[in-house]
């Protein structure tokens, strides 16, 4: 039998604590090792026994999230998922976290709808399992999920033959999708492209309102601009369009132009955004025009909206795995047999802009 994933939690607040904790458990692939009020006890209850991943809170007291992070990754590394508060407002330290080493940032769960609820349960246990598989460390495996039924892209976007696009023209558009470790991997392959590159939009699983932070501090380093995605935003040359968190994309078409519907709805393949809502919509309104990339991710977003990619004529790209800090997302795709061409991660920029320019 699989060992299950050992966790430990983290966080100052004692009902935040027993939250995670129940539903953490409610996964049989999961176990509670224990919890700590701040990183100082976490420290002495990690002696006892090694926890495989610790979910970690930010602003708490004695130490703070960051410090501990910081010296949890040079003397004995982790997997972490950073649980705050601080990720519902997209702030900067959160960015940090990223940078020190948090494989994950997921919101605090906390109390409303059961819809909310069931949704943050989802979020939290894919945001361990993700971890636990990141290769930081090896994945110890688990039992499987036990949750609501996994939607696919029929309920945002029924499947449909593709608009008449057996045409190719001189104006590419590029669509991205990205999960775990998918904010470095973004970086490396927006901050590579050349300022008059094919329009790009990118679904990137990530907590609301953190993907418009996340757009401006890209924006402020890349040669391309890059913004946060609002309902009906044309796609331009020299420009990234990012999926709002918990928020479906859409790519559209009117006449020779492209544009994005932004849109509520439910979990696709565990996720909103979901990449196989982008990839869907635009395997109908791109088909041969567009160039599809999935990257580092756990899961299997993604991987059938990049066969109806494949299937429509479009030119379609994953990420390697030695370059990918989960291997999960591509894998599925290549599984799928939507996909063109496998490559590390440093080389796909220049793949996708000399494909768009041949």
């Amino acid at each position: 039998m699989t060992k299950p994933i050992r966790v430990l939690i983290v966080d100052d607040s004692a009902l935040v604590r027993q939250t995670l904790a129940e539903i953490l458990e409610s996964d049989p692939g999961i176990r509670v090792i224990g919890m700590a009020g701040d990183p100082l006890v976490a420290a002495e209850k990690m002696r006892a026994e090694a926890p495989d991943v610790i979910t970690l809170d930010i602003e708490m007291p004695r130490m703070d999230g960051l410090t501990f992070l910081r010296k949890l990754m040079a003397q004995h590394p982790i997997p972490v998922v950073i649980c705050s508060s601080l990720a519902l407002e997209g702030d900067e330290t959160t960015f940090k976290a990223l940078e020190y080493g948090a494989v994950e940032i997921i919101t605090k769960p906390k109390l409303g709808t059961k819809k909310f609820l069931e949704e943050s349960r989802i979020r939290v246990i894919d945001a361990v399992r993700a971890a636990a598989g990141a290769r930081l460390r090896p994945f110890s495996g688990g039992l499987p999920i036990k949750v609501a039924p996994k939607l696919d892209a029929d309920v945002i976007l029924a499947k449909a033959k593709p608009a008449d696009m057996n045409f190719r023209t001189t104006e590419k558009v590029v669509l991205v999708g990205a999960s775990t470790g998918g904010t470095e991997a973004l970086q490396t392959f927006l901050t590579a492209l050349p300022s008059d590159c094919p329009a790009i939009a990118v679904v990137q699983h990530m907590p609301e309102h953190f993907t418009a932070a996340f757009a401006k501090r890209l924006n402020g380093i890349c040669q391309i601009s890059v913004k946060e995605a609002q309902d009906n935003d044309a796609l331009l040359r020299g420009q990234a369009l990012i999926a709002p968190g918990s928020m479906h994309m859409l790519l559209k078409r009117s006449g020779a132009r492209y544009h994005v519907e932004v849109k509520d709805g439910p979990l696709v393949s565990r996720h909103r955004p979901s990449v196989d809502v982008l990839f869907r919509s635009g395997a109908r309104y791109a088909g041969k025009n567009a160039v599809g990339v999935i990257m580092t991710g756990m899961g299997d977003d993604g991987a059938k909206g990049m066969r109806e990619m494949y299937d429509a004529g479009a030119y379609t790209i994953a990420q390697d795995e030695a370059s990918c800090v989960v291997f999960g997302m591509p894998k599925e795709a290549i599984e799928h047999g939507g996909v063109h061409k496998i490559m590390p991660l440093t080389s796909i920029a220049g793949e996708v802009v000399r494909f768009c320019r041949d």
